[in-house]
């Protein structure tokens, strides 16, 4: 849910009254740029002028996270239709008459944050937020408001309707939540606690966990960023044998590779290319440990002594991951190719039914 203040916005005026009120909001909400007819005599330093709104929209449309449009609703339906690509993408629009009387979440309410910027707009403006969405409506938590707010991946976005209606509703939502991330914020009397392999075929239910279950399609999975990937190489490997493992290894002890939330090596590997390539094409950090930190990790499953003669310590991969994590676990110990090693551990907080049940060797 993109609701920081600061966030890019672009506000998009018609009108001389349109473009005080652009203006003026900006003025409050750090972050803005103003997209303004080319048309209108005012002049405001920095302002974007555009001649054709359609041409600009599509031209600026997926460049701002959150945008505001001065102007009548069905204008900006007819200038942004055909940019909509899915709730889970798709940026918060929010339109507002050129009084400022009504701020409308019209795209992406819950997720994109349009609902958040349509009360920052009211705000602005001295007007009303106009909220349409069933669960704002009906005052009961959203889960995907619930799953943005928590960090949590969405993997397959046709299930929120089903828990969300369930909130509306009361009926009970089943759970699996070993980290407890979801579980209480939740209406207590609704949640049923569940085994992550003990789903019904038609229960709202929702899993949240880094474990690939089979499970039923109308199970909402959320993903915590749970796991980290120790690594490390020889110098001079190639980035798609670093990724073949990583990608193969994940696969084989059943884990999903949207909670892995950085990988981790020793400092003589910061600079390593193809390293440094791997986490870009997975847009995840690279955490890098000393040598003295490193040893400090007493216990590793398969220490290695010709790493200890070659770099001065004897776990790079699996001492890497461990020390990434908040009193974490190994769950996946050392695996290997001829240039590069693999380890994962989970955080702490996961309970025993988030382990492998059988980690590759």
């Amino acid at each position: 849910m993109k609701s920081a203040a600061n966030e890019r916005t672009a506000v998009w005026a018609l009108t001389p009254n349109g473009a005080q009120l652009a203006r003026m909001i900006a003025q409050g909400m750090p972050g803005c740029t103003l997209f303004l007819s080319q048309k209108l005599e005012a002049t405001i330093p920095g302002a974007v002028r555009f001649a054709r709104l359609k041409d600009e929209v599509q031209r600026q449309f997926a460049g701002f996270p959150r945008h505001i449009f001065i102007m009548a609703t069905g204008i900006v339906v007819r200038s942004i239709a055909r940019h909509l690509a899915h709730k889970t993408t798709d940026p918060a629009v929010v339109v507002c008459d050129e009084a400022g009387q009504f701020a409308i979440s019209l795209v992406s309410g819950h997720i994109g944050g349009a609902n958040t910027l349509a009360r920052e707009v009211a705000r602005a403006s001295g007007g009303l937020p106009v909220i349409t969405t069933a669960t704002d409506v009906n005052r009961v938590p959203a889960i995907d408001v619930i799953a943005v707010e928590n960090q949590l991946i969405i993997e397959n976005p046709d299930a929120i309707k089903a828990v969300n209606m369930a909130l509306i509703t009361g009926n009970p939502i089943f759970i699996h939540d070993p980290f407890g991330i979801v579980v209480h914020k939740l209406p207590p009397d609704q949640v049923i606690t569940s085994a992550a392999d003990a789903f019904g075929q038609n229960d709202a239910a929702v899993f949240v966990d880094h474990m690939c279950l089979d499970l039923p399609p109308h199970v909402l999975v959320l993903r915590p960023g749970s796991l980290v990937a120790g690594m490390g190489c020889n110098r001079g490997t190639d980035v798609e044998e670093m990724r073949n493992l990583l990608v193969e290894t994940f696969a084989a002890n059943r884990l999903a590779i949207s909670s892995l939330r950085a990988l981790a090596t020793v400092d003589l590997k910061a600079d390593e290319p193809g390293m440094l390539a791997l986490a870009e094409s997975l847009n995840l950090p690279l955490t890098v440990f000393s040598r003295d930190r490193l040893k400090g990790v007493a216990q590793v499953p398969t220490p290695s002594t010709m790493v200890e003669k070659h770099i001065g310590v004897k776990s790079v991969c699996e001492a890497a991951a461990l020390l990434a994590t908040h009193r974490g676990r190994l769950i996946v110990p050392k695996q290997k190719t001829a240039n590069v090693t693999v380890a994962v551990a989970a955080d702490g907080c996961i309970s025993s039914a988030s382990d492998p049940a059988a980690p590759s060797t």
